[in-house]
């Protein structure tokens, strides 16, 4: 059974940072894709960021390119996203998500994810 859970939201002022952390378990970072989907008040889920742990490949949404930073230890079998200066446009609630497929994660469909981490950013 996958199990992603999410830690390190919060509430930050525009231009500040956070880290959030997802503690994956019952797949292979070998097989899987991992990454991390957003969705804001009346907007859909969207992808935001995910990598493949097989070839080291990675993907980020425009809004979120040189911004957002995302790293996996496969020791802890946690993925982590970096986020800096931070947007008020960035303020949603963010999921773990992991699936075989990038394509999936991206289109902010994948087949499993976790329960959410609220990430608020003020102006």
């Amino acid at each position: 059974e996958v199990q992603l859970v999410e830690s390190g939201g919060g509430l930050v002022q525009a231009g500040g940072s956070l880290r959030l952390s997802c503690a994956a378990s019952g797949f292979s970072f070998d097989v899987y894709i991992i990454g991390w989907l957003r969705q804001a008040p009346g907007k859909e889920r969207e992808g935001v960021s995910c990598i493949s742990s097989s070839d080291g490949s990675t993907y980020y949404a425009d809004s979120v390119k040189g911004r957002f930073t995302i790293s996996v230890d496969r020791a802890k079998n946690t993925v982590y996203l970096q986020m800096n200066s931070l947007k008020p446009e960035d303020t949603a609630v963010y999921y773990c998500a992991a699936d075989r497929w990038m394509s999936s994660v991206v289109a902010g469909q994948p087949d499993d994810w976790g329960q959410g981490s609220r990430v608020t950013v003020s102006s």
